[in-house]
């Protein structure tokens, strides 16, 4: 099979791998989507990667024993690979497992660990079935498209009430957008890049301000009549971005983080959490209970084909890194077998 991987700045290599197979619990899915995320940011840095793709989507094409799948299933391949037995896994929240399996131990080798490839290997309870009214496109906005903010969207409790501030309208940011407006909740954005901006306006955003206007706090404040948002989302992992969720969010109102940041935040406990009564949490995915929930936003949602800007053949992966690099994209799908 063909495997992609990043082999140093800003080029992509297609390799020749040897087919995974299925053993035990573990299915070989046949991939028929794979979307984009932040790889490209490996790709600008020169930093190699052989294994590459975790948004996958495509059809069960062998087993090893009966399970919750069987060929001919279609499936979102969900990502990591988390262990199924720990209390984290059993409770749906499987992307926080401490025990995650090492693939190269199960496996033999890294053939199949990502998906931007031909096939994929996948343990099966982490393959949830495809509605057959959705497409493999669309169904990979299961996963940090439509799945990133999900989570951050139930922890807050995102109502039809409420003003949100999604910080970075990148693919993460926009999908935050879809999830606001099935919501029926008022969308503020904060994005530099023109695209990007332009999009979450046709989206439903009500207003979308640069980050680098130093009166945009003043700006928000006087959208929420003085008061400040309802609900904060930070989709950027930025420094300041998070900062601005912080500031611009009113008394008892509510955080999300959401985008990756190894940064420090300085929060004071007194002045920013306990004298605003705020509640701030840090959101990775969506626990597996809601997997229908999200389902229903990608299937009732009017703006998931406006999510996928793009749609390539994996031959032209580096083609998708860089509008990615560029701004100029919302979520880029590659099909492998194109």
């Amino acid at each position: 099979m063909i495997q992609a991987a990043i082999t140093g700045e800003r080029q992509v290599a297609f390799h020749e791998m040897p087919d995974p197979k299925a053993k035990a619990d573990w299915a070989v899915v046949k991939v028929r989507a794979s979307a984009l995320c932040t790889e490209y940011k490996l790709w600008m840095a020169g930093q190699s990667q052989a294994v590459i793709g975790h948004e996958g989507v495509g059809e069960v094409v062998e087993v090893a024993e009966r399970g919750p799948v069987s060929v001919g299933d279609r499936v979102v391949v969900l990502p990591q690979f988390s262990c199924g037995r720990c209390h984290l896994c059993m409770s749906g929240d499987y992307i926080y497992c401490e025990d995650s399996h090492d693939f190269a131990a199960v496996n033999g080798s890294m053939s199949g660990a990502g998906t931007f490839a031909h096939y994929t290997l996948k343990p099966a309870w982490l393959l949830p079935r495809v509605p057959e009214d959705v497409s493999y496109a669309q169904a990979t906005m299961a996963i940090d498209g439509i799945g990133a903010s999900f989570g951050g969207f139930e922890a807050i409790g995102v109502n039809s009430q409420d003003t949100v501030l999604v910080t970075g309208l990148g693919p993460v940011g926009l999908g935050a957008v879809v999830n606001a407006r099935f919501r029926n909740a008022r969308v503020i954005g904060v994005e530099p890049a023109p695209w990007r901006a332009n999009r979450a306006l046709e989206m439903g955003a009500e207003a979308v301000l640069d980050p680098n206007d130093p009166d945009i706090l003043q700006r928000i404040r006087s959208l929420t009549e003085g008061r400040g948002v309802d609900c904060a989302v930070d989709c950027s992992g930025r420094v300041p971005a998070e900062r601005l969720c912080i500031d611009a969010t009113r008394r008892r109102g509510r955080v999300a983080f959401v985008g990756e940041c190894r940064d420090e935040l300085t929060i004071t406990i007194s002045t920013d959490m306990i004298r605003k009564g705020l509640t701030v949490v840090g959101s990775w995915l969506y626990n597996m209970g809601d997997y229908t929930k999200v389902m229903k936003v990608i299937r009732q949602s009017p703006l998931i084909d406006q999510l996928i800007s793009h749609q390539l053949p994996m031959s032209q992966l580096q083609t998708g890194f860089g509008l990615l690099a560029k701004g100029e994209a919302a979520k880029i799908v590659v099909d492998p077998w194109a």
